[in-house]
């Protein structure tokens, strides 16, 4: 009988393991050109949960995020942690972006960000630093791809190397 339960144990055990959820902590986020505007556009997607944890432990705020109790206060902490940790230098010089806005799609928030009069034919080095949610999770990657002048390139950012950099 004694071996019978090491048996079954043994047999279970891996079953068990594999039944764990794991949860990703990402974001992705697309870097283009706009020739008409003459900008950069930005699109970054960072799912709704985590959004709602930072808003928790960074400013005490319960976002309820993509429901009919969103608190008021969302879209100012949200836009304030954002400029905090993701930031954009242009051959080495930080510069400012808009915040044109942000929606919901089913679990994540989608964030437009844009970057204008950037005069790209001048420009040699655009450098996204992405530290979103590195704070909080230790596992956060951040994905960017760049799409700039026919030139394609993407970096996963950790806690440790949070920039990226497209040469042009």
């Amino acid at each position: 009988m004694k071996h019978l339960k090491k048996g079954l144990l043994i047999l279970l055990l891996p079953l068990v393991a594999f039944t764990t959820v794991h949860k990703f902590y990402v974001s992705v986020t697309n870097v283009g050109y706009s020739e008409k505007d003459d900008a950069l556009q930005i699109t970054t997607r960072i799912f709704i949960d985590d959004l709602e944890e930072v808003l928790l432990e960074r400013y005490a705020v319960e976002g309820n995020l993509a429901t009919e109790n969103e608190s008021q206060q969302a879209d100012t902490y949200l836009e304030k942690y954002l400029r905090k940790k993701f930031q954009i230098q242009i051959d080495g010089e930080q510069k400012a972006y808009d915040l044109i806005g942000r929606k919901y799609d089913d679990d994540v928030c989608v964030f437009y960000l844009e970057l204008p009069k950037i005069n790209l034919p001048t420009v040699k080095s655009i450098q996204i630093q992405n530290e979103v949610l590195t704070d909080l999770f230790d596992e956060q990657q951040n994905v960017i791809h760049f799409k700039i002048k026919g030139k394609k390139k993407s970096f996963v950012l950790l806690k440790s190397d949070a920039k990226g950099m497209l040469k042009l």
